[in-house]
């Protein structure tokens, strides 16, 4: 037994994000007031990307993405299996259908060829996929230069599911950061706190596109634009003077309450000027699990690095051959706990839920079979030292 219990993930909070927070609850805004700009403009310039909008969840983050680009009941979503649900279901908010893709077992990663497969089946089925929504599962980058030639071609927009994935970058030269829409539309962040950027709950879009960036900024506040210029009645707001009222607004559309509030948006400001130690961190503990993976007992291995790319690794997954060694998960599971180590299954596909299962009966998922029925997440956050990790790995050995 460990002296002490080594979790999967965990926030690292310091005394200076203790103090953005006090700071924001002795002042005049606990919500929709400065802070959110201050957060917005860093993310902005962290993951160089015109815009940044922050709203209050990741699932958030993804629906607000989904309304940018028009999603509805006539069109088609692919998401690949493996991912969190929020994936799938904010799409589903809209009305569209999700038509899910199958993964690299080695990876978890939606390829080119998957994608596809899915539109193929999309087409079949009588159904127009709009969008492709890539999962960067772990913190590791899909190919999206290849994913977005396909989606370009079928005229879809792209939506990156960045939620594991803020401070990673990649390109032959490491020259592109998550978020940057290189190869997309929009992409989404979560900030819950076993991610890289803790907000408590928390999430925001990344655009390149002004039109996309207000219809965000909309959406996540009931619709409601408080701009004269965008204004459309002719007499309701205005005073006896002729000017417009202070206190008018209009609802172009109905929106939603997605809004952060400053609270939240202080500790994740704070949280982002330290993202470039937390990515470094977390980058040499990964390397420290790859540095022992000769030395795991036959049938255990660590997911495949993918090329032209340097996660900011929100987890580290470990694949098991044979039903977990012929001894089953959760009996694994139940031996590292006994060890002091926390782990976690990432993820139950979700064409497996009870709510999609029936939409993909006869479809081929091999892959996303294969990673599921062998995955497990090892335990990787800030706080950790190479010391952890070894006694991860010891644990393991025995197996």
């Amino acid at each position: 037994m460990t002296q002490k219990f080594i979790p999967y993930g965990r926030q690292s909070i310091d005394q200076d994000d203790i103090e953005a927070i006090v700071k924001v609850l002795k002042s005049d805004y606990l919500t929709t007031g400065p802070a959110v700009n201050e957060f917005e403009g860093l993310l902005a310039d962290k993951t160089n990307s015109n815009y940044a909008i922050v709203c209050n969840s990741g699932t958030a983050a993804l629906h607000m993405a989904a309304h940018a680009i028009g999603l509805s009941e006539n069109d088609a979503a692919i998401v690949p299996s493996v991912t969190f649900l929020a994936s799938a279901n904010a799409m589903t908010f809209t009305g569209a259908k999700v038509i899910f893709a199958d993964c690299d077992p080695a990876t978890g990663l939606m390829t080119k060829d998957h994608l596809e497969n899915a539109i193929l089946r999309a087409k079949k089925a009588g159904l127009c996929p709009k969008v492709v929504v890539p999962v960067h599962l772990a913190g590791q980058l899909c190919d999206m230069e290849a994913i977005s030639k396909v989606a370009r071609r079928e005229g879809m927009f792209v939506i990156e599911d960045a939620c594991h994935a803020i401070g990673t970058t990649y390109g032959p030269n490491l020259e592109h950061v998550a978020g940057d829409c290189k190869w997309s539309d929009l992409t989404a962040f979560s900030f819950h706190p076993v991610k890289t950027i803790a907000m408590g709950e928390g999430g925001a879009v990344t655009t390149n596109s002004s039109d996309f960036a207000k219809k965000l900024e909309l959406f996540r506040n009931h619709g409601i634009t408080r701009k004269p210029e965008e204004f459309i009645s002719e007499d309701t707001g205005k005073d006896r003077s002729g000017e417009w009222g202070s206190w008018y607004y209009e609802m172009s559309e109905p929106g939603y309450n997605y809004r952060a509030s400053d609270i939240q948006c202080a500790l994740g400001s704070s949280q982002l000027k330290k993202l470039d130690m937390f990515a470094a961190k977390r980058r040499e503990l990964r390397e420290k699990y790859y540095s022992l993976e000769n030395s795991l007992p036959e049938g255990i291995r660590l997911a495949n690095r993918v090329p032209n790319c340097s996660p900011c690794p929100h987890l580290m997954i470990a694949l098991f051959d044979n039903d977990f060694l012929g001894k089953g998960r959760n009996h694994v599971m139940e031996k590292l706990k006994n060890d002091g180590i926390g782990t976690q299954v990432h993820y139950i596909p979700v064409h497996l839920q009870p709510y999609y299962r029936t939409q993909t009966v006869g479809v081929d998922f091999s892959g996303t079979l294969s990673f599921y029925n062998s995955c497990l997440s090892l335990p990787i956050y800030t706080s950790m030292s190479p010391r952890d990790i070894e006694v991860v790995v010891s644990s393991l050995k025995n197996l």
